[in-house]
């Protein structure tokens, strides 16, 4: 149940792993051996040959060596990726009295990923003599000792194993004793001293002699202890303990102080003979744990256990009374394991950044332990359930962390993974190691523009190369696939001269006027710009950019009518009994401009007689602006200005000639400034008819004769023709008061030829009028004889 929670609460590996010894390698692993303090650099051994590798295969496959605990004892030569010694190796550091002393690895290729086993063997040098733990011995026996009697003695210790550890030992020459090697039952070997020749107090009370330890190297080596023996007058019982054999079992977390057993001898004799003390023997005062009480037998720890380390101790206890005499026993303590130790986490391989576009890529590769033993060994690892990465086991003790499908850079770009490796001892302890693994960006966005499309205004006249705005397009992706290039896609309308018009900046965008623009040529017209990246593949996007010419005011109004510029003068008639208001005429006026610059006002600037005529400012209708009088003058010059809405406004004038008339009946008579213009006009008009005639050669000569016979009809027209002034009240039906600006529909048009000159002239239209009863006088008639009877009336 309580491995179902773990597993509901958290996406987990559950690999149990009985973490074997490093020592224990398969009979498929490779085993190669150094001796140890072999210089560092010194060839181990040819992995490629070994492995049965191509030739730079380790090279290109990124070939490491991994220890446990992350040591690096080998290295790669860096030319022939032969395998070679990292450093100076101390068998006894690595691997202590544990003989053989082997180093298991593992050698970890990449692409793909696989694992080899292998292990290195280093082999001991004698480079440790034997060691006593104290260069003196006491022995006290009695006199009446007989032969054969045997004394155990300290032993020594070698660091060394093998041939080159302890061997025998040995005693200096004496009549009295020899000395004896025994094996413990873990190998270790001590000494025991034999009575060959019973002692004699009164002769010789102590004796000295000098205990030697050999070991087997070439040379050997040899340590010594002094033995001092003290020859004791009787004492006829040795203290004897209750168990030859005590055994006990001791947690490793056990604190210092604590009672591991108690240990008990009693000895016959009485008085001081009687008495007992207690002590260890074969005490290694540096390692030993433990501490007795010489009084009471009890055995407790002095110093922290660490199963670990060593997982038993062989204790001798000695029991001595007061002639000094003695006995002795063993003790037998065994280090119970706790979970004491937290699971390391040992890093491999590890690769940051890792692409975003390729699924299941190695990202690392650990390796997991637990120093402790049994069910305090197995270890679960897990990762948080809410990334995007996987955990799977490997070759023994070994995982692999790798992504669960193709990334995203621009949805997260930067992962924070946290390893959790779980024993299941009882308090669970756990290790946790954080990698931070970053998303290398591939090109897989395209540019991005900020609008779809893009409306720019400008205003016309402008300087060449105005910016006149700009456009923007984003990249989600990062570095060089994020920069963005602009540039100008052909256009679909070939009249459109784009690449004259407009021009962009291909690093930011903007766009700039190459000439100035018109608004009466072009009002408006719009093209695509592009955005490219600069990755592989590059990928781009387009946006569409309208371009609206604004209006400047750079056209005056141009005034349609009356005709100014040299024509012949247009003289308005208005009989003297038109009300107020009465319509004289209109100007008519256009504006090249658009919009407000395009709206035209009409003010009356200039008048003969102030305050008799008045200008509509919206149509440019002049109308009468009070009754008429005898007492006005009969002729008026109207100036009227036109002026457009722009900034700064933009005008032009018109001038008119209004002839007060009764009733029509006083003959008209062109007036004397409009001479020059009339002869100017002329001339013009020669000009005109000598183009119309030449186009007209290209018809048929049918039509040509037709066509000469009307313009010679009108020419003699003009030299005699006259228009009548109808007399009588002015018609009231004629007067315009639509408000429009145009002239009555009552009114009819016809061409009239005006005499006076050489040259014939095209006038502006006027009105037929119907013959009214004549209401002036003959005389009256007789006054104005040069006058003509046509005048110019719109």
């Amino acid at each position: 149940m309580m491995q179902t929670k773990v597993q509901n609460k958290k996406r987990q590996v559950a690999f149990f792993i009985l973490l074997m010894l490093w020592g224990e390698v398969g009979s498929e692993s490779i085993q190669y051996s150094v001796l140890e303090e072999t210089e560092s650099g010194t060839f181990v051994a040819n992995l490629t040959k070994d492995l049965g590798l191509r030739v730079a295969e380790l090279a290109s496959r990124g070939a490491r060596v991994v220890f446990k605990g992350n040591r690096q004892h080998l290295q790669f030569d860096p030319q022939t990726h032969d395998l070679l010694l990292n450093e100076k190796l101390d068998r006894e550091e690595l691997c202590g009295s544990t003989e053989p002393c082997v180093l298991p690895f593992q050698v970890l290729l990449e692409n793909p990923l696989q694992f080899f086993q292998a292990s290195l063997r280093v082999r001991d040098i004698n480079d440790h003599a034997p060691e006593f733990p104290a260069r003196e011995m006491l022995l006290k026996i009695s006199e009446i000792t007989m032969p054969g009697k045997i004394f155990p003695l300290k032993m020594a210790h070698d660091l060394d194993t093998g041939s080159n550890g302890l061997q025998r030992y040995t005693i200096s020459s004496n009549p009295h004793f020899h000395v004896l090697t025994r094996n413990r039952s873990e190998g270790r070997k001590f000494p025991e001293l034999v009575l060959d020749k019973p002692l004699d107090r009164e002769e010789q009370p102590q004796l000295r002699l000098t205990l030697i330890a050999l070991d087997g190297g070439s040379p050997p080596r040899s340590g010594t202890s002094e033995i001092q023996i003290q020859v004791l007058d009787i004492n006829d019982n040795v203290p004897e303990f209750a168990q030859e054999l005590y055994e006990a079992q001791v947690p490793e977390n056990n604190p210092l102080g604590s009672l591991v057993i108690t240990v008990s001898a009693r000895d016959l004799d009485a008085g001081s003979f009687g008495k007992v003390s207690y002590a260890l023997f074969q005490v290694d005062d540096v390692n030993q744990p433990f501490e007795i009480n010489a009084i009471t037998g009890e055995i407790r720890l002095r110093k922290a256990l660490d199963f670990e380390e060593i997982q038993s101790y062989d204790v001798d206890v000695e029991a001595t009374d007061g002639g000094g005499l003695s006995g002795k026993c063993s003790l037998v303590v065994r280090v119970l394991d706790v979970n004491d130790n937290a699971p390391e986490l040992t890093m491999s391989f590890f690769i940051s950044p890792i692409p975003e576009n390729l699924p299941e890529i190695i990202v690392a590769v650990f390796s997991v332990s637990d120093a402790d033993s049994g069910h305090n060994q197995q270890v679960i690892c897990s990762i948080e359930n809410n990334l995007p990465f996987l955990l799977r086991p490997s070759v023994e003790n070994f995982y692999t962390l790798v992504t669960e499908g193709a990334l995203d850079r621009e949805s997260r770009a930067e992962y924070n993974i946290t390893i959790t490796v779980t024993d299941l001892g009882t308090p669970r302890l756990k290790t946790q190691q954080s990698l931070t693994v970053q998303v290398s960006d591939f090109n897989d966005n395209a540019p991005t523009f900020t609008q779809t499309s893009y409306t720019l205004f400008v205003r016309e006249n402008n300087s060449p190369a105005l910016h006149i705005g700009s456009v923007s397009a984003t990249d989600r992706d990062s570095g060089i696939n994020a920069q963005v290039t602009y540039s100008l896609l052909p256009s679909q309308d070939p009249h459109l001269p784009l690449a004259s018009l407009v021009s962009i900046n291909a690093d930011n965008g903007h766009l700039f006027a190459l000439r100035s623009l018109d608004y009466e040529a072009l009002q408006a017209f719009e093209f695509r710009v592009g955005a490219t990246d600069r990755g592989s593949p590059a990928l781009s996007s387009e946006a569409l950019v309208r371009v609206l010419v604004l209006d400047a005011n750079d056209n005056s109004p141009f005034v349609l009518y009356p005709l100014q510029n040299g024509s012949a003068p247009c003289t308005e008639l208005v009989p003297r009994a038109a009300e107020p208001g009465y319509l004289v005429t209109k100007v008519v006026a256009v504006d090249g401009d658009s919009g407000q610059n395009a709206w035209l006002s009409y003010q009356l600037l200039k008048a003969t007689e102030l305050g008799l005529f008045g200008v509509w400012a919206h149509n440019g209708e002049v109308r009468t602006a009070r009754l008429l009088s005898e007492r006005d003058a009969a002729k008026h010059r109207l100036v009227v200005l036109v002026k457009d809405n722009g900034e700064p406004p933009r005008s032009a004038t018109a001038t008119l000639h209004v002839l007060l008339v009764d009733g029509f009946s006083q003959p008209y008579l062109p007036l004397p400034e409009a001479a020059p213009a009339q002869a100017q006009a002329d001339s013009l008009t020669v000009y005109l008819v000598v183009a119309l005639a030449s186009v007209s050669s290209l018809f048929l000569f049918s039509v040509f004769l037709f066509v000469a016979v009307r313009l010679c009809r009108r020419s003699r027209a003009a030299s005699v023709g006259r228009c009548s002034v109808p007399e009588g009240p002015f018609p009231g039906h004629l007067v315009d008061v639509s408000g429009t600006g145009t002239l009555s529909q009552s009114y009819q048009y016809k061409v009239c030829l005006t005499g006076g000159s050489e040259t014939n002239e095209f006038k502006f239209l006027k009105p037929i009028m119907p013959n009214f009863p004549p209401q002036g006088t003959e005389r009256e008639m007789e006054e104005t004889p040069t006058s003509q009877n046509s005048f110019p009336f719109s």
